[in-house]
């Protein structure tokens, strides 16, 4: 007979708030036969194991010992990411955003319309999330219905969480990779959502893992027709999510106020058509100006931070601790290919980097009124924005983010032993803390630290799946 529960006992680190997470040594969580959470009972001494699972009731479990050096935390979510990009990683690193969409992105996108090239792409891409401990991805693919039809499936059969939205795009891209009409774009739009949402579900979870969300690539590749009409999409449907970018390079800001000479600003461009909405995905968003935060904060969007994919295009360095400080939902994003790393630990590191470079500019009396803004994040603040910030952007905080009962498990087993093989990460023996773990996995780790990758209890991923290599 299966087991009816998976039993961890070890060390857990789950997020808190934005300023502190649990540490727990000595854990025993217990997930149930659905995916999700049942139990979580902290700091049990190894005596009292059985004592408590017997209290539980269970008596038809598999027991997973976590060894010293490993931990389990929260999936990480990726709240912006290009599928197609994958082939372009590394490619590019001269041009900034405009001509670096002209002359690197727009010429692979196009090859999309070859549903083997998308299959062999795709099948990689999705792979190479997962192996880095991306649990929840929210992908663009490209115009082409049919290639995005096979990145749903791709993703489905993998088991991972996952937003899939065919880009909008009909004016300002090359005559083979634009969408004739708006009408063109609308229908294959509706096509994709009525696809996904007919996919067999894998759990009795809530949401589906795989769902369809509407994306307008950025307004400059939209005419105000399209806009107009995805707008009565989200309308017609709330529970559609929405996912864009803004505000990310000075030449595309001047562009979409040239183009949208009416709008207050570039939010307001969003806002106008009914896509600034509490579960809006905005990418980006460099360089808000303050009526933009207000109206984003008043609209409960959120915004993904792509620090690496910043830096790389020289878009800029986004002010995220004045986001936070105004009390918008942030998260992180690779944003392959401007960000030449599909790993979310690398967005941690450019994250803290970025907001290190915004401290270094700010005053000490700037700084002492406020929490997050001109200051450097902490670990607690940088974790955050990698699991519980990242679901609250894609409106999953009730099921997904942290290791809590009633929540999916949707989680990393990380290992931070030597025989994980990362020379970079210090020996653990050295590790005086869980808390001195944690800093040094999301500052030194890399996908070979991460050991196991569950979705809502699933085991989908991870160097004992793609090794083979047995560690209990």
């Amino acid at each position: 007979m299966a087991p009816s529960f998976t039993v961890f006992y070890g060390a857990i680190v789950t997020p808190e708030t934005l300023t502190g997470y649990k540490s727990l040594p000595q854990c025993l969580l217990c997930v149930g036969s659905t995916g999700n959470i049942d139990w979580v009972v902290d700091d049990v001494e190894p005596n009292s194991v059985e004592e408590i699972l017997k209290q539980k009731g269970c008596t038809n479990f598999e027991l997973v010992k976590l060894l010293r050096g490993q931990c389990l935390i929260p999936g990480f979510i990726d709240t912006h990411t290009h599928a197609p990009q994958f082939p372009n990683i590394g490619s590019g690193q001269q041009y900034e955003l405009l001509d670096w969409l002209e002359k690197v992105t727009f010429p692979t996108e196009s090859k999309f319309s070859d549903v083997d090239y998308a299959r062999r792409v795709y099948t990689n891409s999705v792979q190479t999330t997962i192996s880095y401990g991306t649990t929840t991805c929210c992908y663009y693919g490209t115009i082409h219905l049919e290639g995005t039809k096979v990145l749903a499936d791709i993703a489905h059969k993998a088991g991972q969480r996952a937003f899939i939205g065919k880009c909008n795009m009909n004016r300002n891209s090359p005559d083979n990779y634009r969408e004739p009409t708006s009408a063109h774009s609308i229908n294959a739009t509706e096509a994709l959502i009525s696809y996904i949402r007919a996919l067999p579900s894998h759990t009795s979870s809530a949401e589906p893992l795989v769902q369809p969300i509407l994306t307008p690539r950025f307004a400059i590749s939209c005419t105000s027709d399209l806009l107009n009409n995805l707008g009565d999409l989200a309308k017609k449907d709330p529970s559609l999510r929405i996912q864009t970018h803004i505000s990310e390079n000075h030449d595309e800001i001047k562009f979409t106020k040239d183009l949208f000479p009416d709008a207050p600003h570039y939010a307001g461009v969003y806002d106008g058509f009914g896509l600034l909405k509490h579960n809006t995905i905005l990418a980006h968003g460099v360089h808000l100006e303050d009526a933009e935060i207000e109206l984003i904060s008043e609209r409960k969007a959120g915004i993904s931070h792509c620090p690496t994919s910043n830096f790389n295009l020289t878009s800029g360095v986004a002010p995220i601790g004045k986001y936070l400080d105004r009390g918008i939902k942030v998260g992180l994003g690779t944003d392959v290919s401007g960000g030449y790393s599909p790993s979310i630990l690398n967005a941690v590191q450019a994250a803290s980097v970025a907001a290190k470079v915004i401290a270094s500019q700010s005053s000490e009396e700037a700084k002492a009124k406020t929490q997050f803004t001109g200051r450097k994040l902490p670990v607690a603040t940088l974790f955050y924005l990698a699991t519980l910030g990242g679901a609250e952007v894609c409106n999953l905080e009730k099921n997904v983010g942290s290791l809590e009962a009633g929540k999916a498990f949707d989680a990393l087993l990380v290992d931070a032993r030597p025989e994980a093989g990362n020379r970079a990460l210090w020996n653990y023996d050295l590790v005086e803390s869980l808390d001195d773990m944690l800093e040094r996995f999301l500052f030194c780790g890399d996908d070979r630290n991460i050991s196991r990758v569950y979705v809502q209890g699933s085991l989908i991923g991870g160097q004992e799946v793609v090794g083979g290599k047995p560690q209990h």
